[in-house]
């Protein structure tokens, strides 16, 4: 059986943390979908095109990472990949105990999906995407905080 994780978030933007937790597990599954979810009744800073883009170019070159978009439940699109793990990186004690609610309900929802956490690099801690975009949306320089290779013009508003 072939070992699938998803990635889910919003990913807006997708940073260097976000990054750093699939690349660190991509020893551990034969393949990391990283989910955008998205609702259409909430607005987003950046669009869902836009992010599948630039995550999809982060990854080029890993033929190990898909990168799709979903609405709804995160177990649902689970089973409809097949799925048997969901990744998540945990920053802050604060974190895990959002995380591990989250977790025991999708385990009800799902019993055959298992979370996987991983701690983020203690580089990263203090990164999160709502800082970044708020970085972004004043014109200041968040390109520290973004993926390498990605250009920073595209991420103006």
């Amino acid at each position: 059986m072939e070992k699938i994780a998803i990635f889910p978030g919003s990913f807006d933007p997708f940073t260097i943390g976000h990054e750093s937790v699939v690349r660190r597990a991509l020893p551990m599954f034969d393949k990391v979908i990283i989910m955008i979810g998205y609702n259409t009744k909430k607005q987003s800073f950046f669009p869902l095109e836009k992010r599948l883009g630039w995550i999809a170019q982060v990854f080029q070159d890993q033929p190990k990472v898909e990168v799709r978009k979903h609405e709804g439940l995160t177990v649902d699109f689970a089973r409809s990949v097949n799925a048997n793990y969901i990744l998540r990186g945990l920053r802050t004690s604060a974190d895990f105990e959002y995380e591990r609610a989250i977790a025991q309900m999708n385990k009800k929802l799902y019993p055959q999906i298992e979370t996987v956490f991983l701690l983020t690099m203690p580089e990263h801690t203090p990164i999160n995407s709502s800082i970044v975009r708020d970085i972004i949306l004043h014109g200041g320089d968040a390109s520290m905080f973004i993926p390498s290779g990605l250009n920073m013009d595209e991420f103006t508003i």
